[in-house]
């Protein structure tokens, strides 16, 4: 049976500034443990502490640009373009462009505060 997902739940980010996370599909909006899809909006200047985690991640920018961080190296991630970060592998996100960034991130299984694994 279809589920009309009629608005995302806005849940709190780590970082060294706010940053809005929508959650649409995953764990806490629509009770769905195989998938997350959110829409996040970063403000310039945003860093997040690294993290390994234990799902697939993809990630498609909408505006701006994301620095892509990982232990295979970095990628400047822009408007209309995505990357695929593997479950397992470190990386870390950022947006130190003036514009920030805003994109939408789905992960495989669902993102939850335990399965990110973030640097201590």
């Amino acid at each position: 049976m279809a589920k009309l997902i009629e608005q995302p739940t806005v849940i709190e980010a780590e970082g060294n500034k706010p940053k809005r996370i929508e959650e649409f599909i995953g764990c806490v909006n629509s009770e769905s443990p195989e998938i997350s899809v959110a829409r996040m909006k970063s403000p310039s200047g945003w860093i997040e502490p690294g993290q390994t985690p234990e799902f697939d991640e993809y990630t498609v920018v909408l505006k701006g640009m994301l620095h892509v961080e990982t232990s295979s190296g970095v990628q400047e991630v822009h408007s209309g373009q995505a990357i695929i970060v593997r479950k397992g592998e470190w990386v870390r996100y950022s947006s130190p462009g003036e514009d920030g960034a805003e994109y939408i991130a789905i992960c495989l299984p669902a993102f939850t505060p335990e399965s990110v694994n973030r640097d201590a």
